[in-house]
């Protein structure tokens, strides 16, 4: 028989793999309970990047919006400060996302400026040409389907319509070994700015931009809808 020592040691390698299998499980999809604290601190360590990509693109107060992965529901309130006069829209396929998102901006929604459901990116709510600006911030990672899903939301952009992808990594020169190794357990698309600008351009967008924080290793990319 094993002794007890053995038996403690396997017993805490399966508790550890357990523990890091259900964090990874919510970071990429938090529930309704526990995801309510990733979602939290997702919200304090996103504002930062968010605002910076927020930056490259112009965003008017009739804007009707849509943030797709909305998260913890902070971009979303960003967002409908920026579009005073517009609407904004967000849509998450986690349940926990969804509840932490309607909490944190229920003042808007009680006042019509702003709507969450629950939705996947490869499958929009939305009818044909129905946004100004499309904004997805630390997301574009977990999209199912990269291209396919790109032309979703490229579908229900208004003609000149501009989607924004803000992430807080990408892959660059001095990328490190445990950013890479993170990306693999997430199993997350890990894409340069050569492969970010020829995804945007597959995809049929126009006017493909792309910016780097190269300090912090943030990248924004945007493009258009043709008119």
């Amino acid at each position: 028989m094993p002794s007890a020592h053995l038996v403690q040691q396997v017993l805490r390698v399966i508790v550890t793999f357990a523990l890091c299998f259900y964090m990874i499980r919510q970071v990429r999809k938090p529930d309704r309970w526990a995801g309510r604290f990733f979602v939290w601190i997702m919200n304090l360590s996103h504002s930062g990047v968010t605002d910076w990509g927020l930056g490259h693109v112009r965003i008017e107060r009739n804007f009707t919006i849509l943030d797709v992965g909305c998260g913890g529901g902070q971009t979303i309130q960003k967002l409908a400060a920026l579009a005073a006069d517009g609407k904004v829209y967000g849509v998450d396929y986690a349940s926990g996302s969804v509840a932490a998102s309607r909490s944190k901006n229920a003042e808007l929604i009680r006042a019509g400026r702003v709507e969450i459901q629950l939705a996947s990116v490869s499958q929009l709510p939305y009818a044909d040409n129905t946004f100004d600006l499309v904004t997805a911030v630390e997301t574009q990672y977990y999209w199912p389907d990269l291209v396919h899903d790109m032309q979703e939301v490229l579908r229900v952009l208004k003609p000149g319509g501009t989607l924004t992808v803000v992430l807080e990594v990408y892959k660059r020169a001095g990328h490190n070994v445990m950013e890479r190794q993170v990306m693999k357990l997430l199993k997350s698309a890990d894409m340069g700015v050569d492969e970010q600008r020829e995804l945007f351009q597959a995809a049929g967008y126009a006017d493909v931009q792309i910016f780097e924080e190269r300090q912090r290793g943030w990248l924004c990319a945007t493009g258009k809808k043709p008119s």
